[in-house]
């Protein structure tokens, strides 16, 4: 029988002392990325799953635990309708396993913080819309224990959760364009980790897929269209992009497509700043299909996304990976609603 590599493997392997190696998956002294990335290369290599504070606490080898991970704040978590539903459909997903739930950042905010590599987690479940999936992922790889990936391009090997942004976003598009709208911008999630809301250029490389495949949907009918990207799902942010947008009346767009409905409320308040009409003047849609408060009269043009669904497909994934049961991928569809907030081309 081999024997079980250890941390001291690891960082000789590593070329880094066993101390640093140690903190790589405590967490709890900053190392570069360069350090990091060298030491859970070697720890993948060698087959080191890194300590399991299960054992510490627990005889039973179980946590009870699911790890959910964000990348903004987890208080602002709570401000996305969607990721609210989400939270619920996975809560009863899981709800088989008698597991609780612990949200998690993909970076601690404070070294006491737990973190994918030291919280006592059975699994894990990634949100595609973390600019730092493929490091989270690689995190949770190197522990050995099961993930699960909602919204994200994981690779082989790991059950994802899909919904079709492409197509749905492409439909949000084409009502457009049956409208009679040729000048379109675009109001998108972050681009990647740490983004400060701007226009995208060319040359701006998009880490976070479902970013990627509204605005690829989106620019299936529109390839020229601008897109500003916000910082986040958030009715401010929207305002922000929306002004952005709205600056200059010689280049004023006819119609936006925001990818998420709090963005594109934030878009109708920075259209009514500047005077426009909705839809007389500009036609917004918005993606997701949550109640908005504070948006009536307003019923938005959306494409309505299973976000329970989205989360209890994923929690059931994860019982049946800790039952040893086969699991696949799904992908869940999106259904187009036509609201108040788009109309014909204005000429």
């Amino acid at each position: 029988m081999s024997r079980r590599a250890t941390i001291s493997d690891v960082a000789r392997t590593a070329g880094v002392a066993a101390s640093t190696a140690s903190v790589v998956f405590s967490g709890k002294t900053p190392v570069s990325d360069e350090t990091r990335a060298r030491v859970l290369a070697a720890a993948e290599q060698l087959g080191y799953t890194g300590p399991d504070p299960r054992a510490a606490s627990l005889r039973r080898g179980r946590s009870g635990i699911v790890g959910v991970v964000f990348e903004e704040h987890l208080g602002r978590t709570f401000q996305d309708p969607v990721k609210i539903l989400m939270m619920d459909g996975l809560t009863d997903g899981v709800a088989s396993l008698g597991a609780g739930l612990l949200l998690l950042r993909d970076r601690a905010e404070s070294s006491g913080d737990p973190t994918l590599t030291t919280a006592p987690i059975d699994a894990a479940v990634l949100v595609g819309c973390s600019g730092m999936l493929r490091e989270s992922l690689a995190a949770v790889r190197a522990r050995g224990i099961p993930v699960v990936v909602i919204e994200g391009d994981a690779g082989e090997g790991v059950p994802q959760i899909q919904l079709d942004n492409v197509e749905a976003q492409r439909l949000a598009a084409e009502h457009l364009r049956a409208l009679g709208h040729e000048r379109v911008a675009l109001v998108t999630l972050p681009v990647r980790s740490g983004w400060e809301p701007g226009w995208i250029s060319p040359d701006d490389e998009i880490t976070v897929d479902v970013t990627r495949d509204r605005l690829a949907g989106a620019r299936e009918v529109f390839p020229d269209a601008p897109a500003f990207a916000a910082a986040g799902s958030f009715i401010d942010e929207g305002a922000i992009a929306g002004r952005a947008i709205f600056a200059d009346p010689g280049t004023r767009p006819t119609a936006v497509i925001a990818q998420s409905d709090l963005l594109a409320a934030g878009v109708i308040r920075a259209a009514e700043e500047a005077g426009l009409r909705v839809p007389e003047d500009v036609s917004i849609t918005g993606f997701d299909g949550i109640v908005v408060d504070g948006l009536a009269p307003y019923a938005l043009t959306t494409l309505v996304q299973p976000a329970t669904e989205k989360g209890r497909a994923a929690g059931r994934a994860v019982a049946a990976m800790l039952d040893d049961r086969p699991v696949e991928s799904q992908q869940l569809e999106s259904i187009f609603r036509k609201g108040n907030t788009t109309g014909p081309a204005p000429e």
